[in-house]
């Protein structure tokens, strides 16, 4: 909502915003639709078998499982906050959301990403300690080791996400209330104040650069050791073992953070909504997507798992 006080537009507060989405007419919408569709439903299929697979075979209760799982978790969570609602706007005439409804999916969603990054490195390091410290693995990664830092990713996220929501949410928006995006972010947001924004954009670079960095920065020093080890080792079915495993989480590791650095920790970003929309599909949906199957396939344990527990469906 707008009003004018002697020609000029000042900022009153709004009710609802209007998410914008994707421009096309109806065959552009409904196309759209059924890819979104299809990614959410092999999204949560897969992300939900891998949590059940994990939880009901006894093999796997190991702590690079129990991350595992948490990771499934987060991705069924956040493509969940993001996925109902798009859907829902390609058919509809309104594509309305109201003020606490977009600072809410703002909020989850930023604590469930951030987390998830957290949670990435927290995974490095116990592969680094898995394989470069065997004989300590056992007390270093107990259960409630595992669990607190778990917990320490959530805290993290947390932290993040307020901080991210109070700053965004609090700004005087007078430009217009229609969000040039699909879902509720700080980018789009940022376009919309009639604010100085230049400290929201060095929080949100300042955070998610040295969120990043930091968490890179213990993957690449963590996998850095770990390629020391497995070039040391003599046994070929070892060094294989090894490579098929660290392989998983470095894919997993290079998409999330390459789509993550190129929406949020560059300046660049804040200017290009458009290109911003396709970079926000694919790591909202298709990363979240892709996770499960890259750990399913590439992962024996992972397969056993699943032939055994088929197998015991069909006794």
């Amino acid at each position: 909502m707008l009003t004018r006080s002697n020609g000029n537009l000042s900022a009153v507060s709004l009710s609802e915003f209007v998410l914008e989405g994707f421009a096309g007419g109806p065959g552009t919408q409904a196309l759209l639709f059924a890819v979104f569709l299809a990614l959410y439903v092999v999204t949560v299929l897969g992300n939900l078998t891998m949590i059940l697979v994990i939880t009901l075979d006894a093999r796997l209760h190991s702590p690079m499982y129990f991350f595992l799982k948490n990771l499934s978790f987060l991705d069924l969570c956040y493509s969940s906050v993001i996925a109902p609602n798009a859907l829902a706007n390609f058919f509809s005439s309104s594509r309305t959301i109201t003020f606490a409804g977009c600072a809410t999916q703002f909020f989850f969603f930023s604590l469930l990403v951030t987390t998830e990054g957290f949670l990435l490195a927290v995974m490095a390091y116990d592969r680094f300690m898995a394989i470069c410290s065997p004989l300590r693995y056992p007390v270093t990664m107990c259960p409630a080791s595992c669990a607190r830092l778990v917990l320490g990713t959530y805290c993290g996220g947390c932290l993040n996400s307020i901080v991210q929501t109070s700053l965004t949410f609090q700004l005087p928006f007078c430009s217009s209330h229609r969000i040039n995006h699909f879902f509720c972010d700080v980018p789009p947001l940022l376009r919309l104040a009639c604010a100085d924004t230049t400290l929201n954009e060095l929080v949100m670079f300042g955070l998610c650069g040295l969120i990043i960095v930091g968490t890179t920065l213990v993957v690449l020093v963590s996998y850095g050791y770990i390629a020391v080890t497995i070039l040391s080792m003599r046994s070929g079915t070892g060094r294989h073992k090894v490579f098929s495993t660290c392989g998983s989480h470095m894919t997993a590791v290079s998409l999330f953070y390459g789509t993550v650095f190129v929406m949020y920790a560059q300046p660049g970003a804040v200017e290009s909504l458009e290109q911003g929309k396709v970079v926000s599909v694919f790591y909202t949906l298709v990363i979240p997507m892709l996770n499960p199957l890259v750990y399913s396939l590439r992962n024996k344990d992972v397969k056993d798992a699943l032939r055994r527990l088929s197998q015991r469906q069909t006794a």
